[in-house]
Formats: structure tokens, C-alpha cells, sequence
């Protein structure tokens, strides 16, 4: 009865399940029923994975090998059957269009054939393309273009080489592009490939290359995976319209940034030269981001994590003053310090939100007096100057440092108008704690306390 009721629906919504399940699967079904297979044009996304095969050829019960030998004897045993899989599937579909096509293979010794797969769903109209090796594969860059392609992710070990396609251009329609770990063969491929997609909008890049200039991106995503080998180098950064950016690494030296349009950022910037405790070995520390940060001193909105406070704190000489600068987001840890907390209010003289997530930090004698740890009394609290009107406190636990600092915020905040402060759950009774925020004095005849 399912059967039947299934073999009944309209042709368009068949395609649309048969697009929906695994490719394998969805070709077998396409062989063994001649329903089905008059169904097969209507399909337009292909997902073809060699490790799925791997799973649906073992029997039940067996496990995967273990040795890296075995494993590569299980490779070679299925690789002539996934590739056959791939072409037969390929060449049932010749007369439709591929919306979507994902590819995940371990090849080393066909290149050709997956660049056939390849230049295939390229041609075929394709929108969105997803490829992933964790072998080296090696894409020929010159027949690497399409004029339909929207969304294009490279991931790991696919890498371009060969000569531009014509006029430069890879994809003139592409709006997203996702690079993870992705090895270009020459510089020059490296800076003309986001150069080829003249259209692009959003880009992530996972380990950057070091050299970005586009004119047309509106958001981009730069994260790191912080490992050990890293290279300190110097870094360029080109994207005139850039109007988001997410940026994680650790720091380094900025030779060119230009940010002018950009309106929100998230920086996660990390010291390269730390000891065993985390703390800063001032002989080890490089990286200067005065560039960087003059280069987006337009921003409304900034986010900085408890790593880009030691970075703004030791790798800043000059830091611009942020008019435009509305919200600042920081995150706080009991290891890093507040040193220049200080340095980045007085510079944002239009502030109106501060955020601040976990009310913690470790006290230096730097510590600045934003903060009452460490306060003498010829020193004007930076605070009283700030335009301040929403103080946000997130993790709140109620130690006793933390209620001190509550104190020093409301009795010095003069423009402060609401208070919000998010309890951590586990506080110990937090109906309690509560009563006592509600009972500190405010500088601020106008702030009131929400708790979120």
C-alpha cells in the first residue's frame, strides 16, 4: 500500500524524492524499476561519497580495518566500483540539469577521471558544488569555471593547478565560497582564484592564505586552527566592502588593510609567545595591529574574545579613536587581563552598549581603572566620561570580586540607563543575589536592573 501510494504522486515530487536519498541507493532503484527510471531527469542533486560505499559493500558484523596496509587494500578494492558507480549514475542523468553535486573520494592515481566528474556537473547547469579528498587531488584549473555555479565548497586536500581559464574569470555568478585547508600550487593561483569570482558575497576561509584583495565580498569568515607550526608572516587585507568579518588567528604583522565599509567585526587575535600558564613572554611576543585596527576604525560593532584583549594590550602602538564605534562585546577569563579596557573606552567616545561576558579577569598592575582592583587616588575612573547606556552581564556568578566591579560600574556609569545580568544557573540562590545587585547604588538617576 505505501508502494502504491508513493508510485502515485506527481512526477515533479518523485524527482524531488529521488534527489532526496542516497545516490546509490536512488540509482539502484532507478535500474530495477522502469517507473523509476523514467523519473531520472527529474533528478538534480548528486552526492557521491567513497567512504559510504565502503560501509554499504562491508557485511554485517565486519569491522573497519584497523592497519593503515589494510586500509589501503579496502581503497583499492572499491575505488573501480565507486568510480563505475560514479560514470553509470552519470551517464543514466545525461539529459539533466545538476543543481547540486557533492563529491567525497580518496583518489591519487585517477585525477583525470574526477576532474571528468567534475567538468560534467560543472556543465550541466550546476548551482552548488561540494568537494572533499583526503588524498591530493588536483583540480585543472583551466576547465575549472562555470557561468551558473552559486555556492562552491573546497575541502582539505582538492587543490588547483594548471594555467587561468579564459579571461581570468572562474565564476561569474558565484556568491558563496568555502575554502578549508585548501593548497594552492603557486602564489599566483592563490591571489587570482577569489579574484575569479567577480561576484563573490560571502567567503570562509579555514587556515587563511595570507593575501586577500577583493572589492565586492560583504561578509567573510577567517578561522585558524591555532596549531604549532604556525608561520608569523606579514598579512594583507583588501575588501573594501566588506561589511562583516569573523577573524580568528594569531597575530601577526598587517601590511595592507583596507576595511572602509565594515560595520561588524568578531576577533579572536592570540599571542604567538605564551608560557606554560598561558601568560605572555614579553621577549616572545610579535605582531603589531595597529594597521589592522586603523584599517576598520569605521566599525559600529566590535567583538573581542579574552585572547584579543592581550593582543590589543601588547600588540597596539597606535589605536585609532572609533567614533562610529556603538557596541563593544568583550569576553573575559580569569587568566587574561583588563589592561586595555581602559584604552578602548576612552577611544569610544559614542559607545552606547557594553557587553561583557563572564564579569572576570586576572588583576595586573596594569590592571587600568575600569576596573577597582587596582585604583589610586589621583586617577580620573575612565568611566565617568563614557556615553554608556546599556551594561550587559552574562555568566554571572556572584563572587565577591564580581560584586565589586557591579559597584564600581553603577557608581561611575553617569549616562547608564539599563542594566542587564544574566544569573548562571548554578549560582548558588540566585533569588538572593539578586536582591543585592538590586541594592547597589547608581551614579544614574535613570538605570534600571532586567536580569535575562
Amino acid at each position: 500500500m505505501a508502494t502504491d501510494r508513493i508510485s502515485n504522486l506527481p512526477d515533479d515530487v518523485l524527482g524531488k524524492i529521488l534527489s532526496l536519498v542516497p545516490t546509490k541507493l536512488a540509482a539502484s532503484t532507478a535500474v530495477l524499476s522502469k517507473r523509476w527510471l523514467n523519473l531520472l531527469p527529474l533528478v538534480d542533486s548528486l552526492d557521491f561519497d567513497e567512504l559510504m560505499l565502503l560501509y554499504s559493500d562491508r557485511k554485517d558484523g565486519e569491522e573497519e580495518p584497523t592497519s593503515i596496509e589494510s586500509r589501503r587494500q579496502s581503497r583499492r578494492r572499491r575505488r573501480p566500483r565507486f568510480s563505475d558507480f560514479v560514470d553509470k549514475t552519470l551517464d543514466l542523468l545525461s539529459n539533466s540539469t545538476i543543481k547540486k553535486f557533492s563529491l567525497r573520494c580518496n583518489y591519487e592515481n585517477d585525477i583525470s577521471r574526477v576532474n571528468s566528474w567534475i567538468r560534467t556537473a560543472l556543465g550541466r547547469g550546476c548551482v552548488e558544488l561540494n568537494l572533499k579528498s583526503n588524498l591530493r587531488n588536483f583540480i585543472d584549473s583551466e576547465f575549472f569555471t562555470s557561468n551558473t555555479l552559486v555556492k562552491l565548497t573546497i575541502t582539505d586536500k582538492f587543490c588547483l593547478k594548471g594555467r587561468l581559464p579564459l579571461g581570468g574569470v572562474f565564476f561569474p555568478a558565484l556568491k558563496t565560497l568555502t575554502l578549508v585547508s585548501v593548497y594552492f600550487l603557486s602564489h599566483e593561483m592563490e591571489k587570482h582564484f577569489v579574484r575569479g569570482c567577480p561576484a563573490l558575497e560571502e567567503l570562509f576561509i579555514y587556515v587563511w592564505m595570507g593575501y586577500l584583495s577583493t572589492p565586492y565580498v560583504k561578509r567573510l569568515t577567517i578561522t585558524s586552527d591555532f596549531a604549532d607550526h604556525y608561520e608569523y608572516s606579514g598579512l594583507t587585507l583588501k575588501t573594501k566592502s566588506l561589511l562583516y568579518l569573523d577573524y580568528s588567528s594569531y597575530v601577526a604583522t598587517y601590511d595592507v588593510v583596507a576595511l572602509d565599509s565594515l560595520v561588524e567585526a568578531r576577533l579572536d587575535l592570540r599571542l604567538y609567545g605564551l608560557d606554560a600558564d598561558g601568560r605572555p613572554v614579553f621577549k616572545e611576543i610579535r605582531g603589531d595591529i595597529s594597521t589592522l585596527i586603523n584599517g576598520m576604525k569605521n566599525i559600529k560593532s566590535l567583538h573581542l574574545s579574552a585572547h584579543s584583549l592581550q593582543v590589543f594590550h601588547f600588540c597596539c602602538d597606535s589605536m585609532p579613536v572609533l567614533n562610529n564605534l556603538l557596541t563593544l562585546s568583550i569576553e573575559s577569563d580569569e587568566e587574561k587581563g583588563w589592561e586595555v579596557i581602559p584604552r578602548l573606552l576612552c577611544n569610544s567616545p559614542n559607545l552606547q552598549t557594553l557587553v561583557i561576558k563572564g564579569l572576570v579577569h586576572r588583576v595586573t598592575e596594569w590592571c587600568g581603572n575600569a576596573c577597582p582592583c587596582i585604583i589610586q587616588n589621583e586617577m580620573v575612573c575612565c568611566l565617568s566620561s563614557c556615553q554608556v547606556k546599556v551594561l550587559e552581564i552574562t555568566g554571572f556568578r556572584g563572587s565577591l570580586g564580581e560584586l565589586h566591579q557591579m559597584r564600581h560600574f553603577l557608581g561611575n556609569l553617569e549616562c547608564l540607563e539599563t542594566v542587564k545580568v544574566g544569573v548562571e544557573e548554578s549560582t548558588f540562590n540566585s533569588k538572593y543575589l539578586r536582591a543585592i545587585l538590586m541594592a547597589i547604588p547608581r551614579v544614574s538617576s535613570k538605570c534600571s536592573i532586567q536580569f535575562i
